[in-house]
Parts: C-alpha cells; structure tokens; sequence
C-alpha cells in the first residue's frame, strides 16, 4: 500500500497534518458579550440607541452591531451553520438568505426554534400568520419579521388626472388596462405607444412573484412539497403573455434601483408600478422628481372581489444555535421589533409597516404624506395586512422561480411563433411546459431527504 503512494500525496497529507496542528495551536479569540449582524444600515442606524440602553442596562454582557455586505452575510452565516462554528449571536437577514437555513433537518437549523417563545409571549396573536410563513419551516417559526411588506400600485396621478381618467372604476386587471389605455395613445407618430401602463417584465422574477402571489399561484403545497403544474398556474401564465407580447402589449422593463429605469419613471414612459411599502420609502430618495405626482392604490384583482395586495422581499432576526444566552438574546429581539421608537423610525425612513397589530394603530401612520400627492400612505399598506399571501420557506424557491420565468419566457416565444396572445389558446401550452418543469423540479428537490415529505 505504501509503495502506491506517490511523492507529491506524501506532501499533501504532511501538509494536512501540519495546517491542523497550526490552527488547532492559535489562540482562541473570546468575544465578550453578543454581536449582531445585519445588512441594513437603517439598523445600525436606528438601533444603535436602543442597544446602547441594553448595553447600560447589562453591563456584564455588552451588544455590538456590525454591517454586512449581503453576499458576505450570507457566506458566513451558512459556512457557521454547515460546519458548526460560532456566528453572530443574532442574524438580521433578508428573505432569501433565511431560506438557505431551512435545507437540512429540522433539527439542525443554525436558527433556535422560537415557536414556543412566540407562542408564550402572545406574538402570535399580533402578528398574523402569513407574516411567519418566510420565516417558518416545518410548522417551526425561526424568526420575527421586520415587516409585512404588502404591495400597492403607484402610478402617475398627474398624467391620469390630466387625461381625465377615473381610477376609481378599477377593480381588476382587465379594467385598469381598460381605463387607462388612453395613456398609451401614439402622440408622436413613431408607430410605438408614447407609454406603457406597468413596470415589469417576463424576466423580472420578483415581478412575477409577486402577480403570481396574488392570484394564488403556488409553487409550493402546505407540506412543502412543488407545485409547479397546477391549472391555477397555468391559467395566470396564459393570461400574462399578452402583458409583454403581441398588438396589445402593455408592460415595459423600466429596472428598479437602475438610472435607466429612474429616468423612464420621471419621463412617464411607465405609468404603474407595483410598490411594497419599503420601496416606498426607497422613492422618496431617489426619485424625489415625483414628489406629488404619484399616488398609491389597491393592486386590482386578478378576478371581481378578489386579493387586491401581494408582497415582496422581507427581513427576519433570529437567533443562532451557537449563542450562548438565548433567553437573553431572545428578550433583545423583543425590545428591537416590538419598540415603537423604532417602529416610528422605520416608517418615517423607510415607510415600512410594523408587523404588530398594537403598533399599527400609532398616529405617524395617519399622517398625510406629501410625496404621495398628502395620502394617507400608512393606512393604505395597513388596510391590506389582513389579505396579504402566505408565503413559501423552501429552501429551493429562488430556484423554482428560475423554472416559472423559463416557462413564461418559452410561452412568450410560442405565442410569438403562432401570432396568437389569447390565453384560451395558449393555456395548454403552459400546462404543457409546466408539467415538463414540474418534473425536472421535483427531481431536483428530492435530492434533499428532508425536505420532502412522502405523497
């Protein structure tokens, strides 16, 4: 055996041996107290004071904060979690990090199970059950949520006041592109409507997220499970195409967060745009040319009577397996997302809605806001909490996203290809990719035996 031992596998496993005795002897670091991490810096920010009373208060086990790039927030939380070493006591982490944590068994979350301690302090009661459902895998809750995030559409109230048109006729989709078609009248001659009615795309996942979390379109059961090839799902890809396809096209790709996009937004190039109530607050920074020309209403229906919100991204804090005093952490949670100071701070900054009922009924959320044409923008997010969607936890959401752009995408290029936008005509199709991209789906899922349960 030692004769088939080459030379240079000799100096690997010296190498190997000396590299563990090296780290095995550095001096351990211990750090006193807790730590947070977080990307967000509004939470340094707005934090800050409520630690520093914590801190005054527990002298013996002080808190820090620190900010995080996103993508090094998520490497070192889940390298924490996999390989079992120490992290930050508390994580402050976006919707799709949290889902990373959920891969494994139950069991083994990098996260504590809070569930008890929600339950026993009544949060459940406070914060309804779809505001959990990011945050919770396996009937387990993992974090307390920083928002809702409920959607409105913004559109602009200046162009459509000045066509005359009446948003107040608008129940559904069909409607809205009824009433404010006149928008997209070709003024200048160029062949091309001088605007298009909403900001979204068929490659825009977080678009199509959030219409298809709306009408109900799962892409996952209770259990967990994918749910890709539903009839439901089918129906509302169908009826999409022609939003981005054919003679009566009405969506234009105008990106958040782009100058390309900002300078389409001023221009008037896109009239709507579905807003959750953070990217409300991002606005008033960087769009602050629209300053009371714009206004927030209902998403319309995809039927009469039905959901008129959806949501969009999300942030949750936990607590990891490693942290020596959970109980204690757990009580820092308590006084960080249940603080009114710091609920006022994050709407005023940011317009995000707290998650807590007792909360929701502050007066900053009753005030007029100027940059919205002196709306009420508060009460109108909070009108639309008790319909907001459940949302699903799978570690594997981001990619059955992936799937349902590529269906929409080839649904698209097939409508093209037979000059047909109908959704009558081309919802077999889509059962037809999606029951391809179900299979390839479940394939893919089933290789984590934890995650799936039996049918």
């Amino acid at each position: 055996m030692l004769r088939l031992l080459s030379p240079g596998l000799w100096v690997i496993l010296l190498l190997a041996v000396l590299s563990s005795l090296l780290v095995a002897l550095l001096p351990v670091t211990r750090r006193e107290g807790a730590e947070l991490w977080t990307f967000l810096p509004t939470s340094v920010k707005h934090y800050q004071p409520v630690i520093d009373d914590w801190n005054r208060q527990h002298p013996g086990a002080p808190v820090t904060i620190k900010l995080l790039e996103y993508s090094a927030l998520q490497r070192r939380m889940l390298s924490g979690f996999f390989a079992g070493t120490p992290t930050a006591d508390l994580l402050e982490i976006e919707r799709n990090i949290a889902s990373r944590a959920f891969v494994g068994p139950l069991d083994r979350t990098g996260f504590v199970d809070l569930t008890d301690r929600v339950r026993a302090d009544g949060l459940d009661q406070e914060i309804p059950a779809a505001g959990f459902t990011p945050w919770s895998s396996r009937g387990r809750i993992f974090g307390l949520p920083v928002g809702f995030h409920p959607v409105l559409l913004c559109y602009r109230a200046d162009l459509v006041e000045a066509a005359g048109l009446d948003v107040s006729q608008i129940e559904t989709w069909d409607d809205y592109f009824r009433v404010l078609r006149p928008l997209m009248a070709d003024r200048d001659g160029d062949g091309h409507p001088d605007r298009y009615l909403i900001s979204g795309w068929n490659t825009n996942g977080g678009f199509l997220d959030m219409l298809m979390l709306q009408a109900d379109a799962r892409l996952f059961d209770d259990q967990g499970r994918p749910t890709l090839d539903t009839p439901r799902n089918a129906a509302i890809l169908a009826r999409l195409v022609p939003w981005f396809a054919g003679p009566d096209r009405v969506a234009a790709d105008a990106p958040d967060f782009s100058a390309a996009g900002n300078r389409q937004r001023v221009e008037g190039y896109v009239v709507g745009t579905l807003m959750p109530d953070w990217l409300a607050g991002a606005w008033k920074t960087d769009l602050p040319a629209l300053a009371g020309r714009v206004k927030l209403m209902p998403l319309p229906a995809w039927e009469p009577g039905g959901r008129r919100t959806s949501a969009w991204g999300g942030t949750m804090i936990g607590i990891a397996r490693t942290a020596p005093h959970v109980e204690q952490q757990w009580q820092l949670i308590k006084a960080l997302y249940t603080s009114p100071t710091l609920a006022a701070a994050n709407y005023r900054d940011a317009m995000i809605v707290s998650p807590l009922r007792r909360l929701r009924s502050l007066p900053f959320y009753q005030e007029p806001e100027p940059y919205f044409g002196g709306q009420r923008v508060g009460q109108l997010f909070i009108a639309q909490v008790g319909s907001m969607p459940s949302r699903p936890s799978s570690p594997f959401f981001p990619e059955a996203h992936i799937y349902v752009v590529n269906v929409l995408t080839a649904l698209k290029q097939h409508a093209e290809s037979i000059g047909r936008y109908d959704a009558a005509t081309l919802e077999p199709k889509a059962r037809e990719l999606l029951a391809a991209a179900q299979a390839s789906f479940v394939h893919q899922v089933a290789r984590n035996p934890f995650l799936l349960p039996p049918p």
